[in-house]
Order: C-alpha cells, then structure tokens, then sequence
C-alpha cells in the first residue's frame, strides 16, 4: 500500500511508471469539473472511475480486495476514511464478483483507518484489504475517481 498526496511536491521516480501515470492523471485533471463516468487512460489496462458517493459507518461497509487490478484511491472532493488491513488467506468471504474483479470479506482483523483529505490517494495491491468510503464523522457526499491499473503492468 502506498499512502500520499497529489500536493507533494516530490519526484516520483521510485513508483514504478503505470502508478506515475495514475498519479499524473490525477495531478492534470480536475475532477470536480468532470461528469462521473469512467474515462480510459490505457485502454483497458489502465481506466479512471469518477463518482460521487455517500460515506457510511464501517460497520455498512464490507472490506474487499482485486485480483487482476490494483487501486488507486484518490479523493477530489469531502472527507472519508479508508480502512486497511493485510490479505489474511482466512477471512471469510462474503461474495465474490468476478466480472467486477472484487473480493468483499465479512470480516477482517487488525484493521487500520486512514484519514483521507482532498488531495490524498492511496494505492493497494491485491494483497492489501481496503474498506473505503467510511465516514470520517457525519456521513457526507464525497467525489471520488478510483485508477484501476492491471497487475499485468506492474508485472
């Protein structure tokens, strides 16, 4: 898991260049001003996901993980919690959509909250559980873009 902001001011020549490429999309484009939907960066390897969503307790939300993709979490507008934890071959599973690459797991253990701001991305791994969307406080609408990368070019 990576941790940041697009408002570091810091050279980015230890990511490797598809998450460069995901952090430089987010640095260029304004979200705010953007319709949701999802626009291609590299075809289907590489896409953002632009969309406004409700924040909800932690306890509404099922913690979940990708296969084929990674995450790049970013928040372009309000104020969220992301929850995180490491890949335990042992959670539970609650449903698992394949077409969707996405793993929810009932529960999980030692889970961490990271407090997101305007600005911060996180990006996870296939082995990296993340629960996002989770109030920080009241519940408000928040606009999110999430990088979808596929594992294939990291590799």
């Amino acid at each position: 898991m990576i941790y940041s902001s697009i408002k570091c001011n810091t050279e980015l020549p230890h990511y490797p260049q598809p998450i460069i490429t995901a952090i430089n999309y987010l640095k260029n484009n304004d979200f705010n001003k953007m319709e949701a939907g999802i626009y291609e960066i590299q075809g289907q390897d590489m896409y953002a996901q632009v969309f406004d969503k409700e924040t909800k307790s932690a306890k509404e939300l099922s913690p979940e993980t990708h296969e084929k993709f990674l995450d790049v979490q970013f928040l372009a507008n309000g104020k969220e919690k992301i929850g995180v934890t490491n890949l335990n071959k042992k959670y539970e599973i609650k449903e698992h959509i394949k077409e969707r690459d996405l793993i929810f797991y009932k529960e999980v253990e030692n889970e961490t909250f990271i407090e997101m701001n305007v600005g911060d991305f996180c990006v996870f791994f296939p082995d990296d559980v993340h629960r996002p969307a989770v109030a920080n406080g009241n519940s408000m609408n928040i606009r999110k873009v999430v990088i979808k990368i596929s594992i294939d070019l990291i590799k």
